[in-house]
């Protein structure tokens, strides 16, 4: 490409990061220099420690193309800090925060011009102070340990990324893809960002309110009683699944009920009995043609105008604009 490549991406790269965090940026930042013919676009740069292969979680051995103080005596763009976890005995997840990394992440955010991290990286950000008094993502099965380890962010553990003045955070491992098309649209405009999705077929180019999680992705009840429950609220979910409904169908008292679900779940039963219509009215608009008046029928919300107010609560959208973006055509779903 001709002319001076000015956006200089750096990745921290480090032992046991998460190999898809350290990838699935240089992939779309590569097919943004397919889709413009600007002249300025992207260099991406993998920078560690030493000079030598660094294992990710999955095996893989990456080879670094300069180490951190070189990456520091240089201008950097975006700097992009990936993360890792490690899963002790009973397969509960912790990010890692090694010391001498986030000194290196501290020196180099002060280089950058933006700065974004992938996943558990926001914890390494956190760390290194650049999250104080923002508001910020991270994957869902971290969040309260972020909160809890940093009481100066707002840790929000739902949108699919998170922008706050110079500094992105993003979700779950593949949504590091999403926080790169949103760094193109920013950089390069937001038709160049569409083309490199097409390019990626990723159709459902998610918005940074688009919601990293999903009903059946929550932790699994540690009460037999609570389980069954979810499972009678999914078989039923079309009818109108009282508290009163639930605690005779459960052999409970209405507060004793409340209390399960907020114990186990985190949540009301009716919050929760939202969160799943919620979940199976998006289904529904992504994989079918049914009109709202049926889906909200099916769902069990009765009225378009009660689906409309539970998908702005909770997903800041309206259920039409979801459809226009996340409609999976009939093409794509066939085997």
């Amino acid at each position: 490409m001709p002319g001076t490549v000015r956006r200089r991406i750096v990745i921290v790269l480090f032992d046991g990061v998460d190999l898809l965090d350290v990838t699935g940026p240089p992939e779309v930042f590569s097919l943004a220099l397919r889709e413009t013919e600007e002249a300025a676009g992207y260099r991406v740069l993998l920078a560690a420690a030493a000079l030598t292969p660094v294992t990710t979680a999955a095996g893989v051995r990456v080879l670094p193309d300069l180490t951190f103080e070189e990456a520091a005596a240089g201008g950097i763009d975006t700097l992009v800090v990936p993360g890792a976890v490690e899963v002790d005995d009973e397969r509960r997840v912790h990010p890692v925060v090694d010391p001498g990394l986030v000194a290196w992440v501290r020196t180099l955010a002060a280089r950058a011009h933006r700065i974004a991290s992938v996943c558990v990286g926001a914890h390494l950000l956190a760390a290194a102070g650049l999250l104080d008094g923002k508001r910020a993502t991270t994957h869902w099965s971290t969040a309260q340990r972020l909160a809890a380890d940093h009481p100066a962010v707002t840790v929000d553990p739902d949108p699919i990324f998170i922008r706050e003045d110079n500094v992105w955070t993003g979700a779950g491992i593949s949504a590091c893809l999403d926080l790169s098309l949103a760094l193109i649209a920013d950089d390069l405009g937001e038709a160049v960002a569409l083309r490199v999705a097409r390019q990626m077929v990723m159709y459902l180019k998610r918005p940074s309110g688009q919601s990293q999680f999903s009903v059946p992705l929550e932790r699994i009840a540690a009460t037999r009683r609570i389980e069954d429950l979810r499972h009678h609220i999914l078989r039923h979910l079309a009818e109108p699944l009282t508290v009163v409904d639930l605690a005779a169908y459960a052999h409970v008292s209405d507060r004793h009920l409340t209390r399960l679900f907020k114990t186990e779940l985190g949540m009301t039963p009716h919050a929760y009995i939202e969160s799943v219509r919620v979940e199976k009215a998006r289904h529904e608009l992504e994989s079918s043609d049914a009109t709202l008046e049926r889906i909200a029928s099916v769902c069990g919300f009765g009225t378009t105008d009660t689906l409309v107010r539970a998908f702005r609560r909770r997903l800041d959208t309206t259920p039409t604009e979801y459809r226009r973006r996340f409609r999976v055509p009939a093409a794509s779903l066939t085997p």
